[in-house]
Protein backbone atom coordinates (compact mmCIF):
# COMPACT_ATOMS: atom_id res chain seq x y z
CA UNK A 1 0.00 0.00 0.00
CA UNK A 2 1.17 3.47 -0.98
CA UNK A 3 0.95 6.03 2.07
CA UNK A 4 -1.68 7.91 0.77
CA UNK A 5 -3.97 4.39 0.97
CA UNK A 6 -2.69 3.56 4.40
CA UNK A 7 -3.79 6.84 5.65
CA UNK A 8 -7.14 6.85 3.83
CA UNK A 9 -8.03 2.96 4.93
CA UNK A 10 -6.76 4.45 8.41
CA UNK A 11 -8.91 7.63 8.92
CA UNK A 12 -11.85 4.87 7.55
CA UNK A 13 -11.08 2.51 10.74
CA UNK A 14 -9.92 4.87 13.47
CA UNK A 15 -13.18 7.24 12.42
CA UNK A 16 -10.88 10.14 12.86
CA UNK A 17 -8.72 12.38 9.87
CA UNK A 18 -5.36 10.41 10.02
CA UNK A 19 -2.56 12.92 8.30
CA UNK A 20 0.92 13.58 8.13
CA UNK A 21 2.74 10.62 7.90
CA UNK A 22 6.44 10.10 8.71
CA UNK A 23 7.71 6.60 7.89
CA UNK A 24 9.57 4.61 10.27
CA UNK A 25 11.34 2.66 8.43
CA UNK A 26 9.70 -0.49 8.45
CA UNK A 27 10.83 -3.55 6.53
CA UNK A 28 10.75 -5.27 3.57
CA UNK A 29 7.53 -7.25 5.22
CA UNK A 30 5.46 -4.14 6.16
CA UNK A 31 5.48 -0.18 6.02
CA UNK A 32 5.09 1.61 9.52
CA UNK A 33 4.37 4.63 9.82
CA UNK A 34 3.66 7.71 12.53
CA UNK A 35 0.95 9.62 11.79
CA UNK A 36 -1.26 11.99 13.21
CA UNK A 37 -5.37 12.05 14.17
CA UNK A 38 -7.57 14.91 14.21
CA UNK A 39 -8.00 16.60 17.59
CA UNK A 40 -4.58 15.91 18.56
CA UNK A 41 -1.62 13.00 18.99
CA UNK A 42 -0.33 10.28 16.92
CA UNK A 43 -1.09 6.96 16.53
CA UNK A 44 1.45 4.05 14.55
CA UNK A 45 0.09 2.66 11.04
CA UNK A 46 1.76 -0.41 10.14
CA UNK A 47 0.73 -2.15 6.76
CA UNK A 48 1.47 -5.69 5.79
CA UNK A 49 2.71 -6.74 2.32
CA UNK A 50 1.43 -10.66 3.81
CA UNK A 51 -1.18 -11.96 5.17
CA UNK A 52 1.31 -14.36 7.97
CA UNK A 53 2.31 -11.11 9.50
CA UNK A 54 -0.66 -9.22 9.96
CA UNK A 55 -2.89 -12.18 11.10
CA UNK A 56 0.40 -13.03 14.02
CA UNK A 57 0.92 -9.01 14.59
CA UNK A 58 -2.71 -8.67 15.16
CA UNK A 59 -3.44 -11.51 17.11
CA UNK A 60 -0.60 -11.34 19.20
CA UNK A 61 -1.56 -7.42 19.95
CA UNK A 62 -4.58 -8.72 21.96
CA UNK A 63 -2.78 -11.38 23.67
CA UNK A 64 -0.70 -9.11 25.67
CA UNK A 65 -0.92 -5.39 26.93
CA UNK A 66 2.51 -5.78 27.27
CA UNK A 67 3.01 -4.06 23.22
CA UNK A 68 1.76 -1.14 21.84
CA UNK A 69 -2.33 -1.18 22.54
CA UNK A 70 -4.37 -2.58 19.46
CA UNK A 71 -6.42 0.30 18.46
CA UNK A 72 -7.74 -1.25 15.65
CA UNK A 73 -7.10 -4.05 12.93
CA UNK A 74 -8.52 -4.36 8.87
CA UNK A 75 -7.79 -7.88 7.64
CA UNK A 76 -8.77 -6.90 4.41
CA UNK A 77 -6.43 -4.42 3.92
CA UNK A 78 -4.01 -5.88 6.05
CA UNK A 79 -3.53 -2.68 7.97
CA UNK A 80 -2.87 -2.46 12.22
CA UNK A 81 -3.71 0.82 14.06
CA UNK A 82 -1.64 0.67 17.15
CA UNK A 83 -0.27 2.84 20.03
CA UNK A 84 2.07 5.06 19.79
CA UNK A 85 4.77 4.93 22.87
CA UNK A 86 7.09 7.49 21.76
CA UNK A 87 10.43 8.11 20.92
CA UNK A 88 12.25 6.27 23.85
CA UNK A 89 15.25 4.71 23.68
CA UNK A 90 15.44 0.88 22.96
CA UNK A 91 17.44 -1.79 24.46
CA UNK A 92 20.17 -1.62 21.51
CA UNK A 93 20.59 1.96 22.13
CA UNK A 94 21.54 1.37 25.69
CA UNK A 95 24.28 -1.82 24.43
CA UNK A 96 25.80 0.22 22.12
CA UNK A 97 26.36 3.29 24.35
CA UNK A 98 28.36 3.82 27.44
CA UNK A 99 26.69 3.65 30.43
CA UNK A 100 26.86 -0.30 31.61
CA UNK A 101 24.78 -0.04 34.81
CA UNK A 102 21.80 1.45 32.60
CA UNK A 103 22.44 -0.86 30.21
CA UNK A 104 22.99 -4.22 32.57
CA UNK A 105 19.58 -3.07 34.05
CA UNK A 106 17.89 -2.89 30.74
CA UNK A 107 18.93 -6.52 29.57
CA UNK A 108 17.88 -8.13 32.96
CA UNK A 109 14.42 -5.89 32.55
CA UNK A 110 14.10 -7.59 28.90
CA UNK A 111 14.86 -10.94 30.11
CA UNK A 112 12.42 -10.71 33.04
CA UNK A 113 9.83 -9.13 30.65
CA UNK A 114 9.61 -12.28 28.50
CA UNK A 115 9.85 -14.41 31.19
CA UNK A 116 6.55 -12.74 32.57
CA UNK A 117 4.85 -12.46 29.54
CA UNK A 118 5.46 -16.66 29.05
CA UNK A 119 3.97 -16.96 32.17
CA UNK A 120 0.74 -15.12 31.65
CA UNK A 121 0.07 -16.61 28.58
CA UNK A 122 0.76 -20.57 28.75
CA UNK A 123 -2.62 -22.35 28.33
CA UNK A 124 -3.69 -19.85 25.50
CA UNK A 125 -2.54 -21.09 22.44
CA UNK A 126 -5.73 -21.79 20.56
CA UNK A 127 -6.49 -17.67 21.51
CA UNK A 128 -3.80 -17.18 18.02
CA UNK A 129 -5.80 -19.35 15.64
CA UNK A 130 -2.87 -19.53 13.52
CA UNK A 131 -0.93 -23.41 13.28
CA UNK A 132 2.25 -23.10 15.13
CA UNK A 133 5.59 -22.38 13.23
CA UNK A 134 8.21 -24.80 12.25
CA UNK A 135 10.69 -22.61 10.82
CA UNK A 136 13.38 -24.91 12.90
CA UNK A 137 12.38 -28.06 11.03
CA UNK A 138 12.70 -25.97 7.64
CA UNK A 139 15.87 -24.28 8.51
CA UNK A 140 17.53 -27.61 9.87
CA UNK A 141 16.54 -29.24 6.24
CA UNK A 142 18.23 -27.04 4.12
CA UNK A 143 21.50 -27.65 5.88
CA UNK A 144 23.25 -30.49 3.80
CA UNK A 145 22.59 -28.40 0.68
CA UNK A 146 24.51 -25.47 2.27
CA UNK A 147 27.17 -27.90 2.70
CA UNK A 148 26.62 -28.86 -0.68
CA UNK A 149 27.14 -25.05 -2.04
CA UNK A 150 30.29 -25.21 0.14
CA UNK A 151 31.70 -28.28 -1.18
CA UNK A 152 31.85 -29.23 2.43
CA UNK A 153 31.55 -32.73 3.24
CA UNK A 154 28.39 -34.01 5.48
CA UNK A 155 29.64 -35.69 8.84
CA UNK A 156 28.81 -38.61 9.83
CA UNK A 157 25.07 -38.90 11.66
CA UNK A 158 24.14 -35.16 11.16
CA UNK A 159 20.62 -36.84 9.85
CA UNK A 160 20.43 -37.61 13.68
CA UNK A 161 21.43 -34.40 15.03
CA UNK A 162 18.79 -32.53 12.68
CA UNK A 163 15.99 -34.33 13.63
CA UNK A 164 17.02 -33.48 17.85
CA UNK A 165 17.13 -29.54 16.61
CA UNK A 166 14.30 -29.90 14.84
CA UNK A 167 11.98 -31.76 18.03
CA UNK A 168 12.18 -28.04 19.10
CA UNK A 169 9.05 -27.45 16.69
CA UNK A 170 7.09 -29.90 18.78
CA UNK A 171 8.61 -28.90 22.33
CA UNK A 172 6.26 -29.29 25.38
CA UNK A 173 7.40 -26.48 27.27
CA UNK A 174 5.51 -23.89 25.29
CA UNK A 175 5.46 -20.28 25.61
CA UNK A 176 3.74 -16.98 23.91
CA UNK A 177 6.62 -14.85 22.70
CA UNK A 178 5.97 -11.77 20.02
CA UNK A 179 9.27 -13.51 17.86
CA UNK A 180 11.67 -11.12 16.89
CA UNK A 181 12.76 -9.95 20.62
CA UNK A 182 15.68 -8.25 19.55
CA UNK A 183 17.15 -5.52 21.57
CA UNK A 184 15.92 -2.68 19.14
CA UNK A 185 12.40 -3.88 19.38
CA UNK A 186 12.53 -3.08 22.98
CA UNK A 187 11.37 0.62 24.04
CA UNK A 188 12.25 1.38 27.45
CA UNK A 189 9.93 3.37 28.36
CA UNK A 190 9.09 5.58 31.72
CA UNK A 191 6.22 2.91 32.39
CA UNK A 192 8.67 0.03 31.66
CA UNK A 193 9.91 -1.90 29.01
CA UNK A 194 7.69 -2.39 25.85
CA UNK A 195 8.37 -4.74 22.79
CA UNK A 196 6.69 -3.13 19.87
CA UNK A 197 7.40 -5.92 17.27
CA UNK A 198 4.56 -8.49 16.82
CA UNK A 199 4.52 -9.79 13.22
CA UNK A 200 6.47 -12.39 14.14
CA UNK A 201 4.26 -13.60 17.67
CA UNK A 202 3.49 -17.22 18.33
CA UNK A 203 4.21 -19.74 20.81
CA UNK A 204 7.45 -21.75 19.83
CA UNK A 205 9.56 -23.57 22.85
CA UNK A 206 10.89 -22.08 25.63
CA UNK A 207 14.20 -22.66 25.14
CA UNK A 208 14.28 -20.43 21.57
CA UNK A 209 13.84 -17.04 24.12
CA UNK A 210 15.54 -18.55 26.67
CA UNK A 211 18.88 -18.95 24.47
CA UNK A 212 19.05 -15.75 23.28
CA UNK A 213 20.96 -14.24 25.82
CA UNK A 214 23.13 -16.89 25.83
CA UNK A 215 24.31 -16.66 22.15
CA UNK A 216 23.51 -13.26 22.47
CA UNK A 217 20.36 -12.15 19.98
CA UNK A 218 20.37 -15.05 18.14
CA UNK A 219 18.51 -13.27 14.99
CA UNK A 220 19.46 -9.59 15.33
CA UNK A 221 21.84 -7.44 14.05
CA UNK A 222 23.12 -5.85 17.33
CA UNK A 223 25.39 -8.74 17.91
CA UNK A 224 28.36 -8.33 20.10
CA UNK A 225 30.09 -10.35 22.92
CA UNK A 226 27.83 -10.39 26.10
CA UNK A 227 30.01 -10.55 29.27
CA UNK A 228 29.28 -13.55 30.59
CA UNK A 229 28.24 -12.70 33.91
CA UNK A 230 25.55 -10.92 32.61
CA UNK A 231 24.66 -13.46 29.59
CA UNK A 232 24.15 -15.78 32.60
CA UNK A 233 22.32 -13.66 35.30
CA UNK A 234 19.82 -12.15 32.24
CA UNK A 235 19.25 -16.61 31.37
CA UNK A 236 18.83 -16.68 35.17
CA UNK A 237 16.30 -14.19 35.05
CA UNK A 238 14.23 -15.25 32.78
CA UNK A 239 14.81 -19.00 34.10
CA UNK A 240 12.89 -17.74 37.15
CA UNK A 241 10.04 -16.65 35.61
CA UNK A 242 9.39 -19.38 33.03
CA UNK A 243 9.98 -22.11 35.83
CA UNK A 244 6.67 -20.89 37.19
CA UNK A 245 4.67 -22.43 34.74
CA UNK A 246 7.08 -25.48 33.93
CA UNK A 247 8.67 -26.18 36.97
CA UNK A 248 10.56 -29.52 35.73
CA UNK A 249 13.11 -26.26 34.13
CA UNK A 250 14.52 -25.96 36.98
CA UNK A 251 16.16 -29.00 36.41
CA UNK A 252 19.70 -28.53 35.01
CA UNK A 253 19.85 -31.78 32.76
CA UNK A 254 16.25 -30.34 30.84
CA UNK A 255 17.52 -26.67 30.87
CA UNK A 256 21.18 -26.72 29.43
CA UNK A 257 20.54 -29.17 26.74
CA UNK A 258 17.09 -27.58 25.53
CA UNK A 259 19.36 -24.26 25.56
CA UNK A 260 22.30 -25.47 23.83
CA UNK A 261 19.70 -26.87 20.68
CA UNK A 262 18.00 -23.13 20.61
CA UNK A 263 21.48 -21.96 20.07
CA UNK A 264 22.43 -24.69 17.31
CA UNK A 265 18.79 -23.51 15.56
CA UNK A 266 19.65 -19.59 15.36
CA UNK A 267 23.52 -20.01 14.05
CA UNK A 268 21.93 -22.37 11.19
CA UNK A 269 19.19 -19.72 10.66
CA UNK A 270 21.53 -16.69 10.87
CA UNK A 271 24.37 -18.73 8.86
CA UNK A 272 22.41 -19.24 6.14
CA UNK A 273 20.81 -15.66 6.20
CA UNK A 274 24.06 -14.17 6.40
CA UNK A 275 26.25 -16.71 4.22
CA UNK A 276 25.42 -15.80 0.56
CA UNK A 277 26.34 -11.95 1.40
CA UNK A 278 29.66 -12.53 3.45
CA UNK A 279 31.25 -14.80 0.93
CA UNK A 280 30.87 -11.85 -1.17
CA UNK A 281 32.31 -9.37 0.36
CA UNK A 282 32.84 -8.38 4.88
CA UNK A 283 29.64 -6.15 5.03
CA UNK A 284 28.31 -4.57 8.72
CA UNK A 285 25.20 -5.70 9.93
CA UNK A 286 23.62 -2.60 10.24
CA UNK A 287 24.80 0.26 7.39
CA UNK A 288 22.81 2.52 9.54
CA UNK A 289 24.48 1.76 13.10
CA UNK A 290 28.09 2.75 14.68
CA UNK A 291 29.71 1.04 15.58
CA UNK A 292 28.74 -2.41 14.52
CA UNK A 293 30.07 -5.54 13.49
CA UNK A 294 30.56 -7.05 10.70
CA UNK A 295 29.11 -10.24 8.82
CA UNK A 296 31.64 -12.47 9.14
CA UNK A 297 32.61 -11.51 12.39
CA UNK A 298 28.91 -13.07 13.35
CA UNK A 299 29.34 -15.83 11.65
CA UNK A 300 32.80 -17.10 13.07
CA UNK A 301 32.36 -15.91 16.62
CA UNK A 302 28.98 -18.09 16.68
CA UNK A 303 29.94 -20.90 14.75
CA UNK A 304 33.06 -21.16 17.42
CA UNK A 305 31.19 -20.56 20.77
CA UNK A 306 28.43 -22.93 19.75
CA UNK A 307 30.51 -26.19 18.59
CA UNK A 308 32.98 -25.21 21.77
CA UNK A 309 29.84 -25.58 23.87
CA UNK A 310 28.65 -28.85 22.21
CA UNK A 311 31.80 -30.40 22.29
CA UNK A 312 32.39 -29.63 26.15
CA UNK A 313 28.38 -30.95 26.57
CA UNK A 314 29.55 -34.34 23.95
CA UNK A 315 25.97 -33.43 22.06
CA UNK A 316 25.27 -32.88 18.68
CA UNK A 317 28.83 -34.15 17.58
CA UNK A 318 27.41 -33.75 13.73
CA UNK A 319 26.08 -30.34 14.21
CA UNK A 320 29.69 -29.37 16.41
CA UNK A 321 31.35 -30.90 13.01
CA UNK A 322 29.52 -28.78 10.77
CA UNK A 323 30.80 -25.73 13.07
CA UNK A 324 34.18 -26.44 12.64
CA UNK A 325 34.45 -26.49 9.19
CA UNK A 326 32.45 -23.50 8.42
CA UNK A 327 35.86 -22.34 10.57
CA UNK A 328 38.13 -24.08 8.35
CA UNK A 329 35.94 -22.97 5.05
CA UNK A 330 36.61 -19.79 6.32
CA UNK A 331 39.95 -19.10 8.13
CA UNK A 332 41.05 -17.12 5.15
CA UNK A 333 38.69 -14.20 6.00
CA UNK A 334 41.24 -13.36 9.07
CA UNK A 335 38.49 -11.37 10.63
CA UNK A 336 39.08 -9.63 14.17
CA UNK A 337 37.29 -11.34 17.27
CA UNK A 338 34.38 -9.82 18.14
CA UNK A 339 34.41 -7.18 20.32
CA UNK A 340 32.31 -6.89 23.52
CA UNK A 341 29.37 -4.73 23.33
CA UNK A 342 30.14 -0.67 23.66
CA UNK A 343 28.43 -0.74 26.96
CA UNK A 344 30.46 -3.17 28.67
CA UNK A 345 34.01 -1.94 27.54
CA UNK A 346 33.83 -2.99 23.61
Amino acid sequence: MENAEILKTASTLLGTEVTDPVDLGGSGRSTVLRARIAGGGTVILKAHKEQAGYAAESNGLRLTDLGPRLLAADPEHRLIAMEDLGDAPNLADLLLGGDEKRAREALIEWAVTYGRLAVRTVGREGELEQAPGLWVTEDMAKVPDLLGTLDIAVPPGLDVDLEAVSALDHDRFRVFSPGDICPDNNLLTAEGLRPIDFESAGFHSVFLDASYSRMPFGSCWCVFRLPKSFSMEAERAYRGEVVKVYPELADDRIWRPGVRLASVAYVVGMTQWLMPGALEEDRPMNRSRNPIASARQVLRYRWEVTATALERAGELPAMAAVFRALLAHTAHWSTADLPAYPAFGG
